[in-house]
């Protein structure tokens, strides 16, 4: 009597699994990501938003009204001045108004000419990419 072997053919996804967690894992590792001050502010959208990478300060203005520099909460009486010393080592910095959405204009503006006064001479309203 002859037995016949029949070959089982069975798809075994574990290996294809552990390559595309491997492979994720990779990824995730490798790729930059940018970071923005941990200050939550929802920027407006425009359609031309550009990420600069020179030298810049941030002047963030939260919905609350609460003024940071670069990360350091301040008063708007002490703006100028600590807006002033940075400048002094570099004036041609770029100053970056991060202003949330939800606030008047008139206060970004009020941001804008006290950052003027202390002596900066280039602005930047930050936005985020979007479709208006």
């Amino acid at each position: 009597m002859e037995t016949r072997r029949k070959k089982i053919i069975m798809f075994s996804a574990i290996s294809l699994t552990d390559i595309v967690l491997l492979l994720l894992i990779f990824f995730l590792l490798s790729s930059s990501f940018i970071v923005q001050p941990g200050i939550k502010v929802t920027l407006p959208k425009a359609v031309s938003a550009d990420v600069d990478s020179s030298d810049r300060i941030f002047v963030t203005v939260t919905e609350n009204q609460v003024i940071y520099l670069n990360q350091k909460q301040v008063l708007k009486s002490e703006l100028g001045v600590e807006l002033r010393e940075l400048l002094s080592e570099k004036p041609e910095r770029l100053v970056v108004i991060q202003a949330d959405k939800d606030i008047s204009l008139e206060n970004t503006i009020e941001v804008i000419d006290i950052a003027k006064l202390a002596g900066a001479e280039r602005f930047m309203i930050a936005t985020k990419k979007g479709i208006l």
